[in-house]
């Protein structure tokens, strides 16, 4: 058996399943060992950046890693702004970089690089395999790391000749290692637990801050339990990996992407507790403006952080502030209406609410043109919100495909803003190849809108024509239609609401991958 074949075989006995790719030369081996070990899928993608982002979007919807093959330094550099927010999702990944074969080192070949250094950016674990033999138990200690808490880029660097070296093992389970579930992570610091139970039942004006694992599941329901019980306002992190919502859930109010507004939320708070999310502070520094967004005299308790055992800590700082189960109220229904003549942004967003199947996946990434969207989708049936977590666009097309490929029972809706989309617009080739069920909506103001907007916020005066030229996406248009046609996905342009309502209506009906060029104007 070759290091390849023990590596695979090590994966897939360790619930490893999938492996999206882009693979070179030096990943020859491990590409040839996927026909010996037909459990394991492999996902061809055109860039890597769309590989990265699809096995992010896989973990978020699984709870697990998928893994992800890169073509050396070069390579992983390509897909590094979706394992960024992959690392700020906390999602387990499998990153598997193949490298040159260690007896060509010396050689200074033209794709040599240090590639350690490239993955330290976005993996806090990175190990080279240096002998065939160990690949396998090297994997499970990759897989270990990803798992987490918290869930993170692990990168194992696979040199070609321990690839195709002779002498593979397959690692076996162990309770030591891995085992059939990864630790649930650190227990809850009992003192800091009363303090913060303490401050919900002060009485003073409180807030309970939520992110990562608390929003979804039980978690999020005790943590809205226990803000409505003690009076506190509940809020999600702006760009949360995982948002349950919908009828029967726990409605939730994110803080807002800009500063200001986050700040009017937050106003006269004198305690904040953090319940896997971290302290809120600006995306950007703007001139005159303060970073920190937590009040003046405002005490921040971190009651759960991504090390720690998150169930543990909520159900304990439950029990000390007295929260009562089912005291938070729950999403009822009420869908808005279709809607009809021009077509804005808003009306797009109006659509999606009165049409999203139940069950849905939303993957996020509209910038300025999905404001509403929240507001209008809250009232359709159970689905999940997945956002853009590290704010480094070109996530949402990718994240579609791999949520699609986790759970090809539900349908994903992929709300995508002109500009991010063109960053991996790649990845609706692999959803034509696999055949996902993903109904992709591109928002076309013909501008990076969010860009006009910042340009006016950080303070810029007089900006004029040639500045105002390198935000714009006009000379020529962009055609999504004849883009993703070209790519194999089925695709219409709607000027009209009504035109719209018809598409998206027809898309979602329709088995496998379609897209919508839904022309806008600018929201701002």
């Amino acid at each position: 058996m070759n290091g390849a074949h023990a590596l695979i075989r090590t994966l897939v006995d360790h619930g490893i399943d999938t492996c999206f790719m882009n693979p070179g030369t030096s990943e020859m081996h491990f590409v040839a060992a996927l026909d010996d070990v037909p459990e394991m899928r492999g996902v061809l993608a055109l860039f890597e950046g769309v590989a990265t982002g699809a096995a992010d979007g896989y973990a978020r919807m699984s709870g697990r890693p998928a893994a992800v093959l890169l073509h050396l330094g070069p390579g992983l550099g390509n897909g590094l702004a979706n394992l960024h927010n992959a690392r700020r999702a906390h999602s387990p990944v499998l990153a598997i970089v193949g490298d040159h074969a260690i007896s060509h080192r010396r050689h200074d070949a033209p794709l040599q690089s240090d590639i350690t250094s490239a993955a330290c950016n976005v993996s806090p674990w990175v190990w080279t395999s240096e002998d065939t033999a160990t690949l396998g138990a090297d994997a499970v200690e990759a897989l270990i790391a990803a798992h987490g808490p918290p869930g993170a880029v692990a990168t194992l660097v696979l040199p070609a000749d321990v690839s195709w070296g002779e002498g593979g093992v397959v690692a076996p389970l162990s309770v030591e290692g891995l085992g059939t579930a990864p630790s649930p992570g650190l227990m809850p610091d009992i003192a800091v637990l009363e303090a913060a139970a303490a401050a919900l039942r002060s009485g003073e004006p409180a807030a309970v801050l939520i992110g990562g694992r608390v929003c979804s599941g039980p978690l999020l329901e005790a943590a809205a339990d226990l803000a409505a019980t003690s009076g506190a306002r509940l809020f999600a992190e702006t760009f949360p990996a995982r948002l349950e919502r919908g009828v029967g859930r726990v409605p939730v109010d994110r803080l807002a992407y800009l500063a200001e507004f986050a700040a009017m939320q937050l106003d006269g708070i004198r305690h904040l507790v953090l319940l896997d999310a971290p302290s809120p502070v600006s995306f950007f520094a703007y001139p005159g403006k303060a970073s920190d967004l937590v009040p003046e005299g405002c005490t921040v308790h971190t009651t759960v952080t991504p090390h720690d055992d998150a169930a543990q800590a909520v159900a304990a700082l439950a029990e000390l502030a007295g929260a009562r189960p089912g005291a938070a109220p729950r999403q009822t229904g009420g869908r808005p209406d279709l809607p009809s003549g021009a077509l804005t942004a808003q009306a797009v967003c109006q659509a999606v609410g009165a049409l999203l199947p139940d069950g849905a996946i939303v993957s996020d990434e509209g910038a300025t043109s999905t404001l509403f969207a929240p507001g209008s989708t809250s009232g359709a049936g159970p689905h999940d919100w997945l956002t853009l977590t590290g704010g480094a666009i070109g996530q949402g097309l990718p994240v579609a495909l791999g949520a699609a490929v986790a759970a090809p029972d539900r349908r994903v809706v992929a709300l995508e803003a002109d500009g991010s989309a063109l960053y991996t617009f790649q990845a609706l080739w692999t959803m034509a190849r696999e055949g996902v069920d993903v109904t992709t909506v591109i928002f076309n103001n013909r501008s990076y809108a969010v860009l006009n907007m910042e340009l006016d916020r950080v303070g810029v005066e007089g900006a004029g024509p040639r500045a105002r030229d390198m935000l714009d996406l006009s000379r020529p248009d962009l055609d999504f239609v004849s883009l993703a046609s070209g790519l194999g996905v089925p695709a219409t342009r709607a000027d009209t609401a009504e035109g719209f309502n018809e598409a998206l209506g027809r898309a979602l009906a329709t088995p496998g991958p379609s897209l919508i060029e839904a022309m806008v104007p600018p929201l701002l």
